[in-house]
């Protein structure tokens, strides 16, 4: 499980990961707090024991973003990393090519994200995707094989796809999970996800990881609802 430290400020992001640092397997530092506290956020946070998952979702020039990525390589608590992977097979290569040139941490993994979880079938059609969302993120994940990407970030409602046409040691990492148990928040109005399941669900279809954010850090009892859904996923496995 990766906890998204979805906070604006370090001190709040700090509080939280020290409450659950036993109890999951890696951290998730997403623009806003990168962008308001930089690189200390995540050496702080990775201080902690779990690993970092900078989620700052790269899309630019290959030569921009390959740049990007060796900066990034540069802190050692940082396990995973992302790019859009629509911003084409130049882009990627040029990202793979770099972390490997690095080579001062060895144990980063790149990922790239196929579409985001906020998007159905209407925007993604506002936007210019003319297939299906499961179409299209099947579609990106080859891609990010075929460029030499570790793995894809995508929603659980393709990952059962993208496991058979990617094979077991391509990594998933799966937003857009709601879980069930009392105690944990439950999506509602103000929920900008779209395409979501269950730990249990996301599980079974052949997720890696499950990033959890708002049913953990947004419940009455944080630890609690951690608990509740690892006993989830154990259920599952």
């Amino acid at each position: 499980m990766i906890l998204a430290l979805d906070f604006g400020r370090l001190n709040e992001a700090l509080d939280m990961a020290r409450a659950m640092a036993r109890l999951v397997g890696m951290f998730k530092i997403n623009i806003h707090l990168f962008t308001a506290e930089g690189p200390e956020a995540v050496r702080k946070i990775g201080a902690l024991g779990p690993g970092v998952f900078l989620d700052l979702k790269y899309h630019d020039i290959p030569n921009t973003v390959a740049g990007a990525i060796s900066a990034a390589a540069e802190l050692p608590e940082v396990r995973l990393l992302d790019l859009h992977a629509s911003g084409g097979a130049p882009m990627m290569r040029a990202a793979v090519q770099a972390l490997a040139q690095y080579g001062g941490n060895a144990r980063a993994k790149l990922l790239g994200i196929t579409i985001l979880t906020s998007l159905d079938q209407t925007e993604l059609r506002r936007v210019g995707f003319k297939a299906t969302p499961g179409a299209t993120v099947l579609g990106l994940a080859r891609l990010a094989k075929k460029c030499g990407l570790d793995g894809v970030v995508a929603s659980p409602k393709e990952v059962k796809r993208i496991r058979r046409a990617c094979g077991r040691d391509f990594l998933i990492v799966v937003p857009g999970i709601r879980p069930t148990q009392a105690g944990a928040r439950k999506a509602d109005e103000t929920d900008d996800q779209a395409r979501i399941a269950t730990p249990a669900e996301a599980i079974r279809a052949g997720a890696d990881y499950l990033v959890v954010g708002r049913p953990i850090t947004a419940a009455p009892d944080p630890v609690a609802a951690a608990q509740a859904i690892a006993q989830e996923v154990a259920t599952a496995l």
